[in-house]
């Protein structure tokens, strides 16, 4: 496996879950491919694997797979989901899924997986529970609004926490959408159709 520490820019570069959702395939092939050096990777000081985009493509047009969904998706809503329960990060993923709105979501169970990711997804929505080990959703999202390419991006949270709660452990970022749990897909059916109708408004006044 290449050993390289920095990438040049972080958009060279994803970590393995998204690697094998941009392949379709699954995070164990993914691995496989990297140590037959069919993708190029390396690790961080910190043991994390990166995979390199341009290795991705190339593998992609090899096999006359689609381009990168961030190239051919581009009028789709880029959700990316950060939940630790699966139960809950399973039932999300699917419901955007089976919606019938433009919304492609990639899910995590890390805090740290998605700012490894951040970059190459470029998420037009930010869904995360705050209540995680390691990286959190508070860290995650006032690590995330130090970043000026991410100041549009919009954030709900999803968490089990009261607001005084909240509160104690420094509050929300301004602009963060609460929701409460147990998650209501009635409530992220209603949230998604505004992002999409308001999206489509943006749109046609850019045309106008």
């Amino acid at each position: 496996m290449q050993t390289r520490l920095n990438p040049d820019t972080p958009e060279d570069y994803c970590g393995t879950t998204y690697a094998a959702k941009l392949l379709g395939l699954s995070v164990g092939t993914i691995q496989t491919l990297v140590e037959k050096n069919e993708l190029q990777a390396w690790k961080t000081q910190g043991g994390h694997r990166r995979i390199s985009m341009p290795s991705i493509r190339d593998y992609q047009k090899k096999h006359n797979m689609l381009l990168n969904p961030l190239e051919t998706k581009e009028n789709r809503l880029r959700v990316l989901l950060v939940e630790d329960d699966p139960v809950t990060r399973d039932m999300i993923r699917d419901f955007c899924n089976r919606c019938d709105m433009p919304v492609d979501c990639t899910a995590m169970s890390s805090g740290l997986e998605a700012l490894i990711d951040m970059a190459s997804i470029q998420p037009d929505v930010l869904i995360a529970d705050l209540n995680m080990p390691g990286v959190d959703g508070f860290e995650l999202l006032k690590t995330l609004k130090q970043s000026e390419q991410f100041q549009r991006m919009t954030c709900l949270v999803i968490s089990a926490l009261s607001q005084d709660e909240i509160t104690a452990k420094g509050g929300l970022p301004e602009g963060t959408i609460f929701m409460a749990k147990p998650v209501s897909t009635q409530w992220l059916n209603g949230f998604f159709t505004a992002l999409v109708a308001g999206r489509k408004m943006d749109h046609a006044v850019a045309l106008s």
